[in-house]
């Protein structure tokens, strides 16, 4: 869409286009602008919106990129400039999915973390190795949104979630994250109320009860669907026993131990919300975070066995699981050492035996994130169209999905996770 300042109404610029929020105009696009470049000589005079993400990609907001044409006044003239903005929007048409996201408090933590926590552990980092795009401007309601810093043109972009991360990409991507986890201790050692701020994730009995159908429901059509695997029909009915269950083993692995290791965990660490750079000939070269709307003060296993599930390619996660612990371990403890954190950082051997101890947690995201991951996009759907189809997601029929789950039911098993 295109807004321009003498028309009162929104320009269509193709039937493909977004429909432009009547909120969305120049006057607002300049209040950001203003406020969150410190000029008040900023005059807006065009934007042009459209989707941000593709169905499947993005499943707790409403994502609008805008271009914002604008001029300022430099030296005595005036100087015209463009700048790509992020608005993540709660949902506001009425239905289960702007009910699941206004109860659960998602947009509130996320919020919570663009304008205080992240802001702080971004600052305690070196500039290269910040963590995120700046949140340029919050808005509390009508409607709940995020403006948020375009990465796009700094040169990020989405990984492939189909083919998997190589180990390159895995790499990258664990580097940030231990940074992550670091600076998340820096920052609670100096202000131990931060913990505080983030007591809730995926799993809690503070959530309502629409996420846990999303669980039971996922878990439900999983169980379905082994059933039809003739050489894996024997774990359908274990699958099928858990279902009532699989909410309540997500909140036990979750739980944390105030004895143990603990961090910022970033709640929903999979391909779609990271983004990466590269170089000319294509090889990931930097790597930042998107999307703060699960996080969660615990053990930082949730967000390793989280990623490790749902993310790498099948022959990294195979092949390369101890390459991948041991860059994770060495970036924590040397970036935990340069933010000079009291806090000591697990060993290995306790890092593997809080990973085995909370096992549960990578298995859940196997069964419910990963068939999301390995949908084709062609055949995604939103989160309303996955819950009120009774979960039908075609991500679980996927050849990819199969292939991985045939390895993984007999270790969920041998391991003891199918029993209850």
């Amino acid at each position: 869409m295109i807004c321009r300042r003498n028309s009162p109404i929104p320009i269509p610029i193709s039937e493909m286009a977004l429909e432009t929020p009547t909120w969305l105009n120049l006057c607002f696009a300049e209040k950001i602008l203003r406020k969150s470049e410190g000029d008040n000589s900023i005059e807006v005079t065009d934007i042009f919106s459209k989707p941000a993400t593709n169905k499947g990609d993005n499943y707790a907001s409403d994502m609008i990129r805008v271009t914002v044409e604008f001029s300022r006044d430099q030296g005595g003239r005036k100087i015209s400039e463009k700048k790509s903005i992020i608005f993540k929007v709660s949902p506001i048409v009425d239905g289960l999915r702007q009910e699941l996201i206004s109860q659960s408090g998602l947009f509130q933590t996320e919020i919570l973390m663009m304008s205080d926590t992240l802001d702080k552990m971004n600052k305690v980092l070196d500039p290269k190795h910040r963590l995120s795009g700046k949140g340029l401007y919050v808005q509390n309601e009508n409607p709940t949104l995020l403006a948020i810093e375009d990465l796009a043109p700094l040169g990020f972009r989405m990984a492939c979630r189909l083919s998997g991360l190589d180990l390159a990409h895995c790499i990258l991507a664990l580097h940030g994250l231990a940074r992550f986890h670091a600076a998340s201790v820096a920052i609670c050692e100096k202000e131990p109320k931060q913990k505080e701020m983030y007591g809730r994730g995926m799993f809690s009995s503070l959530q309502p009860e629409e996420l846990r159908g999303f669980f039971l429901m996922s878990v439900k059509a999983l169980a379905d669907e082994v059933a039809t695997w003739p050489e894996m029909k024997k774990y359908a009915d274990k699958i099928a026993k858990l279902v009532d269950h699989v909410y309540q083993i997500g909140i036990d692995a979750t739980q944390r131990c105030d004895d143990e290791f603990n961090v910022i965990n970033h709640g929903d660490v999979w391909v779609n919300n990271m983004l990466f750079k590269y170089d000319n000939d294509e090889n990931p070269i930097d790597h930042i975070f998107v999307d703060f709307q699960l996080c969660v003060y615990t053990s930082p296993a949730l967000d390793l066995l989280y990623f490790l599930s749902t993310s790498p390619a099948p022959d990294v996660i195979e092949n390369k699981r101890d390459v991948l612990l041991n860059e994770y371990l060495g970036i924590l403890s040397k970036t935990m050492k340069q933010l000079n954190c009291k806090t000591q950082p697990p060993t290995m051997e306790e890092l593997k035996a809080i990973l085995k101890r909370r096992a549960s947690y990578g298995m859940i995201a196997s069964f419910t994130v990963l068939p999301i991951v390995l949908c084709c996009k062609t055949e995604a759907k939103d989160l309303a169209e996955l819950m009120s189809d009774g979960f039908s997601n075609p991500g679980l029929k996927s050849d990819s999905f199969k292939k991985l789950m045939q390895k993984r039911l007999p270790l969920y098993d041998e391991w003891g996770l199918l029993d209850l």
